[in-house]
C-alpha cells in the first residue's frame, strides 16, 4: 500500500498514561484502497504500448544497415532492423499458439472435472 494514502493515527494513550504499545499501532485497519478497474488496466497496457513503440522506433532508425537473408528456399536483403523484427513478430505468434494450446487444454481438464463433480 502506498504511503501517501496511509492516515496518522491519532488516538491518544491510555487515561493511566501508559504508552500505547506497537501491537496495538499495528493492529489497526488502514483505510480501503483505491478499487483497480479495468479502465486504470488498460490505461496501463496503452502507457507500456506507446513507450514498447517508442523503443521498437529508435532501434529501427539505428539499425537501418542493410543485411543478406537466408531462410530456407528464401535469400534476399533487408534492413537488419526489419530482419529483426520480422523474426521477433514470428516468435511472438509461435508463444501465442502454444500459450493458446495450453489454455484450452486447461479448459477441457476443469470442464471435464466439473462434469465428473456434478455427476
Amino acid at each position: 500500500m502506498s504511503v501517501l494514502h496511509r492516515t496518522r493515527n491519532t488516538r491518544k494513550p491510555p487515561a493511566d498514561g501508559a504508552p500505547l504499545s506497537a501491537v496495538d499501532e499495528l493492529s489497526k485497519p488502514l483505510p480501503p484502497r483505491v478499487p483497480r478497474t479495468r479502465i486504470s488496466a488498460a490505461w496501463l497496457g496503452v502507457c507500456a504500448a506507446v513507450v514498447g513503440l517508442v523503443v521498437l522506433i529508435i532501434f529501427m532508425l539505428q539499425n537501418t544497415g542493410s543485411v543478406d537473408v537466408h531462410f530456407l528456399w528464401m535469400d534476399g536483403s533487408l534492413p537488419l532492423a526489419l530482419a529483426l523484427f520480422i523474426a521477433g513478430v514470428a516468435t511472438t505468434i509461435v508463444a501465442t499458439t502454444i500459450g493458446a494450446a495450453r489454455m484450452t487444454q486447461l479448459r477441457r481438464v476443469m470442464r471435464r472435472r466439473r462434469a465428473e463433480a456434478s455427476s
